[in-house]
């Protein structure tokens, strides 16, 4: 069909040809998906960035209208963009918990690591219970449960039974333990390739917090 066309026409038109195949195929498939769920979300890895995409979500939610809450379980008291962000202008859809005190290497304070964790545990549980929050972030609840201060199981059986239907609840922290992995509906593994704090470039505002 294509024979006495100029060949740079011709490219172009079996470039269409192939993309509207590739258009009727994708819209076949996205015909089917007709389903929606609360999802439980897992970031994990050793590379940067499972915080930082799970505050993408939580903001295209506010940015929705939707109501959404965010409970940190490590980090501390330091000011970061996202939480000086949401505190100052969307506090009316987004609550905000900040309950760690630290890395552990910090605190080191075992004892009073996990009452902490267990504190952030139980408001978490009571955010993800209010059906109104449609988004609950734990940051870092790998971490509290990697270490023992979170049992693993626990976390499992009320996300089975209580997570209300349409709530999306979004688990971050490295070394996510492969039963959560199991259980959860996306999970996004970051792998590091490359990072300056291995040349001596410090943790800077608007690139870690």
């Amino acid at each position: 069909m294509t024979e006495d066309i100029p060949a740079p026409e011709a490219d172009l038109a079996r470039h269409a040809e192939k993309m509207a195949k590739k258009k009727a195929a994708r819209d076949k498939i996205m015909a089917t998906k007709t389903d929606e769920k609360g999802l439980i979300i897992v970031h994990t890895g050793k590379g940067k960035g499972k915080s930082s995409a799970a505050f993408g979500m939580i903001f295209r939610h506010i940015a929705h209208g939707r109501k959404c809450a965010v409970v940190q379980f490590i980090k501390g008291a330091m000011s970061t963009g996202e939480r000086d962000l949401i505190l100052r202008h969307f506090s009316d859809l987004c609550e905000f918990h900040t309950m760690g005190e630290g890395f552990t290497w910090e605190t080191q304070d075992k004892a009073r690591d996990i009452a902490m964790a267990q504190a952030a545990w139980q408001k978490a549980k009571d955010l993800i219970r209010d059906p109104s929050n449609l988004m609950v972030l734990l940051d870092e609840i790998n971490i509290a449960i990697r270490y023992d201060y979170i049992d693993l199981s626990e976390v499992l059986e009320f996300l089975e039974t209580e997570k209300p239907e349409m709530t999306h609840v979004v688990l971050t922290g490295r070394n996510a333990k492969e039963e959560l992995i199991e259980r959860a509906d996306l999970v996004t593994e970051m792998e590091l390739v490359k990072h300056p704090f291995r040349s001596g470039i410090k943790a800077q505002i608007g690139v870690e917090y």
